[in-house]
């Protein structure tokens, strides 16, 4: 990042710091990356100083801050979602489980990381789960209420759109891949991988624009939550039609990091349009087709072990961008330092040869204990994904 711009020593917590350094640097526009600042009421804090930034207010933001929030205004406002329940009593909570058929989804209320979900095969997965939340704090106060909710089946994209109030423009769409290990097994990520763009229909499109972003987009409106900024819904296509499993609030990687690449007109410019209250979507792309695969260090999604020296990285870069996430420097060289460490993008002319020039990127990276998925995007090569969605 400091090869590109000027990095201020300013806390992501610091929200009046970051302001006055908008405020001295004269920024024409501030764009908000990670989902706490925008929950806390980061956007607010810009308005009421009369800065221009681009995301939605801490009330817009519930949408991704808390699942409960987010599936009571669906089922109220007739978003197609999986059917769940809310608990903050272990006691209960295990009642209802008692009464489900077929398997479930675990998932902690709040902001968890990408990480506060669990697909369970089965009731003995899901008490555990549940257990861990609730009693074991697995993932702090995010976990202090559940969501159970039924388990979807069909084909997971991840759409992606521009929305000023109650005007909403699509952006290319993409398949995130987060189980940790190939064929999704294992535990969940905040994301191995990422393929773009995802084949929907003009169809497809229409139901998803219909039956979702727009009566969200009216209803968070109609109920004083007026919405600026990216939403993202991530979508499951069933044999019934698109249903949302979660709301983002932004552009979230590693999803971002394949459809930016793509885009066919400046984001910037865009950006600066939603901003002023105009909408543009379809105009910015797809053009080609990218493919982002993620390194991350051992022990993710646990604890991850960092200080590894990372070596390849100047050959990769060579072939693909190269997005860091969990890097530092230590004595002149590029060391791990989180748990997702890069994400190699390659782009192509299709989703095929986007992954080629990925994986060959890939192969110059060398750090121990690296964990990579090698799968990423090959569910877009196959026959299983249809233009249609399944649908």
């Amino acid at each position: 990042m400091a090869r590109l711009a000027t990095c201020l020593p300013v806390p992501v917590t610091d929200h009046a710091g970051l302001a006055a350094a908008a405020a001295a640097h004269d920024a024409a526009l501030t764009i908000v990356g990670p989902e706490a600042p925008l929950v806390a009421g980061i956007a607010d804090l810009f308005a009421a100083r009369g800065l221009p930034l681009l995301g939605p207010s801490a009330a817009a933001a519930a949408l991704e801050g808390s699942k409960v929030f987010a599936k009571e205004f669906m089922r109220r406002r007739g978003i197609p979602t999986a059917e769940s329940a809310a608990f903050d009593d272990l006691g209960r909570a295990d009642a209802y489980l008692d009464s489900v058929h077929g398997p479930v989804v675990v998932k902690a209320d709040g902001l968890a990381a990408g990480k506060g979900v669990v697909v369970c095969d089965d009731v003995t997965e899901a008490r555990a789960a549940v257990r861990a939340m609730l009693v074991g704090r697995a993932f702090g106060d995010a976990g202090s209420r559940v969501v159970i909710e039924e388990r979807l089946d069909g084909e997971e994209v991840s759409v992606f759109a521009l929305v000023c109030g109650e005007a909403v423009a699509l952006l290319p769409a993409a398949q995130d891949h987060k189980r940790l290990g190939d064929g999704d097994r294992g535990p969940n990520t905040g994301g191995m991988g990422a393929a773009a763009p995802f084949p929907l229909s003009a169809e497809l499109k229409q139901r998803i624009l219909g039956q979702i972003l727009q009566p969200v987009a009216a209803a968070m409106c109609a109920e004083g939550r007026p919405y600026h900024g990216v939403l993202f819904a991530g979508l499951m296509l069933t044999q019934d039609g698109p249903r949302v499993l979660e709301f983002n609030c932004r552009l979230g990687d590693p999803e971002a990091q394949v459809i930016l690449p793509i885009l066919t007109a400046s984001l910037a410019d865009a950006f600066a349009a939603l901003r002023a209250g105009e909408i543009r979507g379809e105009a910015l792309g797809p053009a080609g087709a990218a493919v982002g695969v993620v390194a991350a260090s051992p022990g993710y999604p646990g604890i991850p072990q960092v200080g590894a020296e990372i070596g390849g990285l100047e050959r990769a870069e060579r072939d693909a961008l190269v997005f860091h996430s969990g890097t530092a420097m230590r004595n002149g060289r590029v060391v791990t330092a989180g748990g997702r460490v890069l994400t190699v993008v390659g782009r192509g002319t299709d989703v095929a040869d986007a992954r080629t020039r990925a994986y060959g990127a890939v192969a110059h990276l060398d750090f121990e204990g690296m964990q990579v998925r090698r799968d990423i995007g090959a569910r877009l090569l196959g026959p299983s994904v249809s233009v249609t969605g399944r649908i």
